[in-house]
């Protein structure tokens, strides 16, 4: 497996951790994935290429007692998702090293304070969108007080247009949740989030699970397919 695949799934692996804790969240930690429990979510991660069968047979478990919805993301290709009943899609891992790219051509602030961060998740819910979670908890508030995540706002007319998440950990960045509200999209918001969070983190290669229409603005940008990812789940 390559280096950039694994930076890609730690940094996956710091996020899932982050937010079991600030949803409140149960978190399971098994040699082969993190799983993180909540009454409405099952939320798996396999963190190495090769789950031993303890741990299969724990997250066979842990599917069949899920309140609702599951999804597990495997990287490594080495769960099974259709023995647990789950159905299968793919996203791809981009992974961009360091470079330099223009400054935004809109405005792209920091979110510092709790009705930023409001603001902030509410585009989220509604335009990316997570289905499922009220806001106050997609996006927990607590994440904007624990190192290295920063939530960021692009503006466009005046509203905010668009929003992302990073996550610095050790020596890799990630972005998540890229989201330009409908009534602002190809008007150049995801374009200008993704300047400014390259040109913030200028020495760490960046990292990132593309959506079918995000994919088109990343690789333009540079970033390039480490693999494909499986990802399961009990809902089509």
């Amino acid at each position: 497996m390559s280096a950039s695949l694994h930076l890609a799934v730690r940094n996956a692996a710091a996020l899932t951790t982050a937010l079991a804790r600030t949803r409140g969240y149960d978190l399971i930690t098994r040699a082969g994935y993190l799983a993180m429990s909540g009454p409405t979510l099952l939320r798996v991660l396999a963190v190495r290429p090769d789950p031993d069968p303890d741990d299969i047979a724990e997250l066979e478990l842990l599917v069949k007692r899920a309140p609702a919805r599951v999804v597990v993301e495997d990287s490594f290709g080495g769960i099974d998702g259709a023995a647990l009943g789950l159905t299968f899609w793919q996203l791809p891992v981009m992974i961009r090293p360091s470079a330099p790219v223009p400054p935004p051509d809109l405005e792209v602030r920091t979110v510092r304070t709790a009705e930023e961060w409001a603001v902030a998740e509410r585009v989220v819910v509604e335009g990316f969108p997570l289905p499922g979670f009220p806001t106050g908890n997609a996006v927990p508030l607590a994440l904007k007080d624990r190192e290295g995540f920063r939530m960021h706002t692009v503006w466009r007319e005046g509203v905010v247009a668009g929003v992302c998440l990073t996550v610095e950990s050790d020596d890799a960045a990630g972005v998540y949740w890229v989201t330009t509200l409908p009534e602002h999209r190809s008007r150049g918001v995801g374009r200008a989030l993704m300047h400014a969070v390259l040109n913030e983190f200028p020495v760490l290669p960046m990292t990132l699970s593309a959506t079918k229409t995000g994919r088109p603005l990343y690789d333009s940008l540079g970033f390039s397919v480490v693999t494909q990812a499986a990802w399961w789940s009990n809902i089509d």
